[in-house]
């Protein structure tokens, strides 16, 4: 099972290019992290919480 450390990488590895800069990567991470934790520390839904997070993410840079 991927942590949500190793998720970037596990995209990665699918053929799916990531660019991600140190700060917004700490920022999908915490986020992906809380979602995890909402959840009640459930594992097996790494990859959904990572992209949401990366979504929730990039979408306050957006509006900002």
């Amino acid at each position: 099972m991927k942590t949500i450390l190793e998720i970037p990488n596990a995209v990665a590895n699918r053929g799916t290019e990531i660019e991600l800069k140190s700060e917004p990567d700490e920022s999908i991470r915490k986020r992906a992290y809380e979602l995890y934790e909402q959840r009640g520390h459930i594992d097996g839904h790494e990859l959904e919480d990572w992209l949401q997070a990366e979504a929730e993410v990039k979408e306050q840079a957006v509006a900002a």
